[in-house]
């Protein structure tokens, strides 16, 4: 991994986006991805608070592989892997994301270096990997 911590707020041009998001706006972005013929997963946040739990509903959400190791490695592998979700690009949404972003700060940070570290790894094959994290980024 890169070690490339940065995401952007709202929607500049980066892979990696921490907004304010609207079920309804989530709704027409993966209906956006969809027609684009991108693959949209929704990843849901409510009280999430831990490492542990982000990992586990990542897992569940984009139906990681048996192997699947429930660290910050074993993420980065399967979101540069995918080969259990062909599709032309990615597209992921981690919504209502502002309780970890509060409770455990050093998780989502890490959560969103990951991220960006994936983006950039699909990148260098030619392949659209855009994250969206709905959270309030006027704290970060």
């Amino acid at each position: 991994m890169s070690g490339d911590r940065s995401a952007a707020t709202g929607f500049g041009a980066g892979p990696i986006h921490v907004a304010p998001l609207t079920t309804e706006a989530v709704s027409a972005l993966c209906a956006l991805a969809t027609s684009l013929g991108l693959q949209c997963a929704r990843i849901d946040l409510s009280g999430c608070a831990d490492k542990a739990d982000l990992l586990r509903r990542m897992a569940r959400a984009l139906e990681f592989p048996d192997w699947f190791g429930e660290n910050w490695d074993a993420l980065f592998d399967c979101l540069t892997d995918l080969s259990w979700r062909p599709a032309d690009g990615y597209v992921l949404v981690l919504e209502r994301a502002d309780p970890l972003r509060q409770r455990a700060p050093e998780v989502f940070e890490a959560a969103l270096g990951i991220l960006a570290d994936a983006a950039a790894a699909w990148r260098e094959r030619g392949v659209p990997f855009r994250a969206f994290v709905s959270a309030d980024p006027a704290d970060r």
